[in-house]
């Protein structure tokens, strides 16, 4: 006769193992989440190298070609932020004064082509909200900055685990799968669409959100270097600021723009103008962006045709976590999507 008590027993002791592995792998999970998408991301090139050789040989050569193309490149990409941005804090906490900022964006306005009228106006909401909004805006920033500065500073150790996992997802991935779907309680049919939908939806969101980032901070460069403005520095802080949904570009450009305004510089203030407002902030958040989530996407989903859900995630993964919210933001969007519409399929079914 079976113990009434053995199933809550058997539940209760799954719970405390699950969240007992996810403790304990706490200081590995950015690696982990990254290893993943990796593998996922690239799991059809994986299985076209198995039909010739063995799953052994298979997941080390995939491996290799994936440190030596994707990880080496971002590792070294992490460290040189990570250097740049180390330098950058300490400039912030230096050279941030309240009352010099308030005074050169005094100038700034008093220089603009508007109505007495409207720059007192504007003045007196400055003076009003002028130190809560400089003291958040420099104390998000300095906090996600040092985020990165922590990945930046263990990247030998990220990159080790992120290469060691990336091997054994590769060669265990499918049996990992396997017993997932064995465990759960769904239909195989169901427990089907629930990876699949999960798959096709953790490359896109995470995907699209570094591609736009990339050819953002690419595309902004081109224009601070027109300008003559330090381009490592503007292209990096495009690229970290298009993370930030509507207001993230510009933050970066209409600062700039008004600055070189105020200096007498008015065609390298259109220049910084067409490619922040224009470039970036118009033609790529607006158009390319779906295009580049509707490419990476394998399957429809109405998560997919705006791009509410991939940057409100991303930012709140930010705020959240940090750094490491570029990463599990976007996937645990990913995860909700993909039961809601499990859930969706099952019990429409039923009705």
């Amino acid at each position: 006769m079976n113990n009434p008590y053995e199933h809550g027993f058997m539940l209760s002791l799954l719970i405390f193992a699950v969240v007992g592995l996810i403790w304990l792998f706490t200081p590995f999970i950015p690696a982990l989440f990254l290893a993943l998408l990796i593998a996922i991301a690239s799991f059809s090139q994986y299985q076209k190298i198995q039909q010739k050789h063995s799953n052994t040989t298979s997941a080390l050569l995939m491996t290799l070609l994936i440190t030596l193309i994707l990880i080496l490149p971002l590792g070294y990409i992490l460290l040189l932020s990570g250097l740049e941005i180390s330098t950058l804090i300490q400039r912030i906490n230096t050279d941030f004064d309240l009352q010099n900022s308030a005074q050169i964006l005094s100038q700034i306005l008093a220089s603009l082509p508007l109505s007495e009228s409207i720059k007192t106006t504007l003045q007196e909401a400055l003076n009003n909200n002028l130190e809560s909004i400089l003291i958040s805006v420099k104390d998000f920033s300095i906090g996600l900055l040092k985020s990165i500065i922590v990945l930046s500073s263990n990247f030998m150790l990220f990159l080790v685990i992120t290469v060691f996992s990336l091997y054994y997802f590769y060669l265990d991935g499918q049996a990992l799968v396997r017993r997932l779907k064995q465990l759960s309680p769904l239909k195989n049919n169901l427990n089907d669409i629930l990876f699949n939908q999960f798959s096709n939806l953790s490359i896109s969101l995470v995907g699209s959100v570094f591609i736009i980032a990339l050819l953002q901070g690419a595309v902004f460069s081109i224009g601070v270097a027109i300008a003559g403005q330090p381009v490592l520095y503007f292209a990096i802080a495009m690229a970290l600021a298009s993370f930030i949904p509507v207001l993230g570009g510009l933050m970066i450009w209409l600062p700039l723009s008004l600055y070189l305004y105020a200096q007498g510089q008015n065609i390298d203030a259109l220049i910084i103008v067409f490619f922040g407002a224009v470039l970036v902030g118009t033609i790529i958040d607006n158009f390319i962006r779906p295009i580049i989530i509707q490419k990476l996407s394998n399957e429809q989903s109405n998560a997919l045709n705006h791009t509410f859900i991939t940057v409100l995630s991303t930012l709140a993964g930010v705020i959240q976590l940090g750094a490491l919210g570029l990463f599990i933001g976007p996937i645990i969007a990913a995860m909700a999507i993909s039961i809601f519409d499990v859930y969706t399929l099952k019990y429409t079914q039923q009705v």
